[in-house]
């Protein structure tokens, strides 16, 4: 008898301790060199920046936070280092349930990040990286068309907005695709929002079709679909 309600309580205790880890979040790291400032997990619920918490950090760069998710969205930790330069201080993740880990570096807080812990982020990271080739490709063709040194004529002008414009198609094309390519991740819907918004809506209604149910159901699979339903009034 005793065995039997022994057994009967750990059941519960791991019922009661694994339910709320489902839609739980665990945002832990270092700043190495931090010694005074303020860090803020941040997201936007419907379309402003809100602080979820906060923490104050004083002579030692360990974090943690903790906080309830609906589904994995984008998530965002802030550091005010109190130095009157908001360059750099904010780092961009894609949150899911579960632990996500982030160490980086007070001085170079964003652009040297390491996160772990989050599938859709490590889908996100492959997207920027193929989606920079196309910016640095853009950042030539506009260096090279006010080059001062250089003198262009009308046909030449000509030229360098052709390659202008074929490479923003191209970025567009690899965005689409990316996202169709990624039905089955969270990322996909995200890519058609707030990447390519102003695409034929016959790709983004393609994208919202080829969604796994649970990806359809998600924060951004919603927000999607109310796009779509807009789009087609």
């Amino acid at each position: 008898m005793k065995n039997i309600f022994f057994l009967s309580a750990i059941i519960l205790l791991l019922l009661s301790c694994g339910g709320p880890t489902e839609n739980t979040m665990n945002v832990t790291g270092n700043v190495k060199g931090l010694k005074k400032g303020t860090l803020y997990l941040q997201h936007v619920p419907d379309s402003v920046l809100t602080t979820i918490d906060s923490l104050q950090i004083d002579g030692d760069g360990n974090f943690s936070f903790t906080t309830k998710l609906e589904s994995p969205e984008i998530f965002y930790l802030y550091l005010d280092k109190k130095d009157a330069n908001d360059i750099n201080d904010r780092i961009t993740f894609f949150g899911e349930p579960g632990t996500i880990t982030i160490n980086t570096t007070w001085n170079t807080f964003d652009t040297k990040a390491k996160i772990e812990g989050s599938e859709t982020q490590k889908k996100l990271e492959e997207y920027r990286q193929m989606m920079s080739k196309f910016n640095m490709k853009t950042l030539e063709i506009v260096r090279l068309a006010n080059d001062p040194n250089k003198v262009l004529d009308s046909v030449q002008l000509d030229s360098m907005q052709r390659l202008s414009n074929r490479n923003l198609q191209r970025s567009y094309a690899f965005s689409l695709n990316y996202a169709l390519n990624n039905k089955d991740s969270y990322i996909a819907p995200y890519i058609a929002l707030n990447e390519v918004p102003d695409a034929n809506v016959k790709y983004l209604d393609s994208i919202y079709g080829s969604l796994a149910p649970e990806v359809a159901e998600s924060k951004y699979g919603k927000q999607l679909k109310t796009y779509l339903e807009t789009l087609k009034k």
